[in-house]
């Protein structure tokens, strides 16, 4: 059985003290789990902690925190306080993130993103099961760190993952795989790639779901979406891994030479339509379909409201109840 879950906070809904009765209301319209983000908006810790009072019957999970931008131990402490706040509840979701976060916005240096990750998830194993934690790990040191305050249940530790080598880390090391930005037929490839090391490993996507029957709209706002990602270099690579080198040439070409206008004009049709969903909320829930059915195993709605449409409105038309 699958999970059907929703990206919080929502970005149209208000300030996050203004989304207690929109989030309460998610388990009454069918959604198991929130998974929060963490970019250039809220923390993705902060909604958590407080869907964990609104809304006591979801699980809870992190897509992503980002291993470079806390420390091992402050990255610890944090998910063992969220874990005891919502206890059996919570999924701690790690990544390497982008050059663009850990760099540009965090002044980090986005060296060795795969070691990273798999040192912090080994360091975590260990943090979290409450052990005394002195080790030299190939990307950082810990010395004599033991957690004081355990979280009452074991946390499941989710790793994000683009390509091959992080994919099969994922499946190693982690509990889960977290994907992003891809369509139904890519998550097929991804997940027979994870499922070979893991047969158990829960499969999470976060989907970019546009719930109007205007198509030239939501290409409009696929586009836009789109640009943001497609064009950092760890997205870029995923999307050449994936096949879209072609598709997507012009558009970097344009993209590149500053001609942001035409860029976005250059993304094709059939990308967008691959990767955002669109269409009634009957069809969106069809195309939301083919991705349990190509082996995700929980989905974290992303709704893009277009105009005039509330989240509130998006989150029942898109509940797996069909309101």
């Amino acid at each position: 059985m699958s999970r059907y879950g929703i990206t919080v906070p929502f970005p149209a809904a208000g300030g996050l003290a203004q989304q207690k009765e929109l989030i309460s209301s998610l388990p009454d319209l069918g959604y198991t789990d929130a998974w929060s983000s963490e970019s250039f908006a809220a923390d993705g810790f902060t909604p958590l902690a407080l869907t964990s009072v609104w809304a006591p019957k979801l699980r809870l999970g992190i897509a992503i925190a980002p291993v470079f931008t806390r420390g091992p131990a402050l990255l610890a402490q944090t998910a063992a306080s969220l874990a005891q706040a919502a206890p059996g509840r919570f999924v701690l979701g790690v990544g390497a993130s982008s050059n663009v976060i850990v760099e540009r916005w965090n002044a980090v240096a986005f060296e060795q993103p795969y070691q990273r990750v798999r040192d912090t998830v080994r360091f975590l194993r260990l943090a979290l099961a409450g052990e005394k934690v002195t080790e030299d790990y190939e990307t950082f040191s810990v010395k004599g760190f033991r957690l004081a305050a355990l979280p009452p249940e074991p946390v499941p530790i989710f790793v994000a993952a683009l390509r091959p080598g992080m994919i099969r880390l994922a499946a190693r090391e982690s509990d889960g795989v977290i994907l992003n930005w891809l369509s139904a037929q890519d998550t097929a490839k991804v997940s027979q790639i994870a499922r070979e090391i893991n047969p158990e490993a829960e499969i999470v996507a976060r989907l970019f779901v546009c719930p109007t029957q205007d198509t030239d709209l939501a290409r409009q706002m696929g586009r836009r979406n789109l640009a943001a990602y497609v064009n950092v270099p760890v997205y870029k690579a995923f999307h050449q891994w994936l096949g879209r080198s072609e598709a997507l040439a012009k558009h970097w070409e344009l993209w590149d030479s500053g001609d942001r206008v035409g860029a976005l004009k250059a993304i094709p049709d059939e990308v967008v339509d691959d990767l955002i969903i669109h269409g009634s909320p009957e069809e969106c829930r069809q195309k939301i379909a083919r991705y349990v059915d190509n082996g995700v195993t929980t989905t974290a709605l992303a709704p893009m409201c277009p105009p005039q449409m509330t989240d509130a409105q998006a989150i029942e038309l898109l509940s797996p109840q069909g309101v």
